[in-house]
């Protein structure tokens, strides 16, 4: 059997920056000294005239991509989740998001999956913050293939995107032949007892987890949902209507992201159980990576303990 490949989504990125440079002569990127972490240094290398270290100092960072935008560039501004997301909050909400400029913010290292960093720099909390932005589009690719051509689509999307991607690799797990596009989830396996919603690294604990529900005679469908927002309402009520029982699963707070959203579709269309996999709105601590998502529950074998929950419930 041949070995699984795995890929850090921040690499993907990284890469598909380079490709998008060669398309697109208006194209500049932003870093706040993080180049070597987040993957932008391959673009430095490839066009240094048009990238830009801003230095340790996030919140300017988002008002120069705004200026750059409003002069008509193509923006792509990066460092890690917890200072996009966290420290540069006002400036993403007022000189981005409120003008609605053409920036796509792409913040790595979200999650429990930082590692050793510890609590301070393992974000949790983005995906809610973002949502609270008008217009804002969220995208979090599973794997290496999703997020390169999530990469694409946000250079194609006209108006501000937060690009979610992590630190740890993550097995392939999308075919060649996969399309990503905004605003539609995937359903990855057929079930009619129970949809398991994920997002990120643990779409592949879904695939995982379903593979145990179905040795145990539980039926699951995995829905990959790489878009926060716009959720695709249409799959989420599908699901809904079809099962009768929703697990989501996320690495991030329970509280406002992933399962938020997906509960709110669910109270407005088709009211079902629902079960979240996610950090239990508490804050991180310092580890290696497989060991903290073991610890916080981000795994196959909670989802399939949510999954039997929900199932229980109907």
């Amino acid at each position: 059997m041949s070995e699984v490949k795995k890929i850090a989504t921040r690499e993907s990125y990284g890469k598909a920056l380079v490709e998008l440079g060669a398309e697109h002569s208006n194209l500049v990127v932003l870093d706040a000294d993080l180049a070597a972490a987040t993957k932008t240094g391959g673009f430095k290398k490839a066009y240094p005239d048009r990238f830009f270290d801003c230095g340790i100092a996030e919140g300017n960072m988002m008002g120069v991509a705004a200026g750059l935008a409003a002069a008509g560039k193509l923006v792509f501004a990066s460092t890690f989740a917890m200072f996009a997301a966290g420290r540069a909050f006002e400036q993403v909400r007022n000189s981005i998001g409120y003008p609605h400029l053409n920036v796509k913010i792409g913040a790595t290292h979200a999650g429990i999956s930082v590692g050793e960093d510890g609590a301070t720099h393992q974000c949790c909390e983005d995906i809610a913050l973002m949502r609270t932005i008008p217009g804002m589009t969220i995208l979090n690719p599973a794997d290496d293939i999703e997020a390169r051509q999530a990469v694409f689509a946000a250079a194609e999307h006209d108006g501000p995107v937060y690009l979610r991607f992590g630190r740890l690799a993550l097995p392939v797990i999308m075919g060649e032949n996969y399309r990503f596009q905004i605003g539609k989830g995937v359903q990855m396996t057929e079930g009619g007892d129970v949809a398991i919603i994920a997002t990120g690294l643990l779409v592949n604990q879904a695939l995982i987890a379903a593979e145990q529900l179905k040795n145990e005679g539980i039926s699951a469908r995995v829905i990959n949902m790489a878009t926060i927002k716009p959720i695709d309402r249409e799959i989420i009520a599908a699901a809904a209507r079809e099962t009768g029982a929703i697990v989501t699963a996320e690495e991030h707070n329970v509280i406002g992201g992933l399962g938020g959203a997906v509960a709110e579709v669910v109270c407005e269309t088709c009211p079902v159980p629902v079960e979240r996999v996610g950090v239990e709105d508490v804050f991180g601590k310092s580890g290696p990576a497989a060991e903290l998502l073991e610890l916080y529950g981000l795994n196959a074998a909670n989802i399939v303990a949510k999954a039997k929950a929900a199932v229980a419930r109907k």
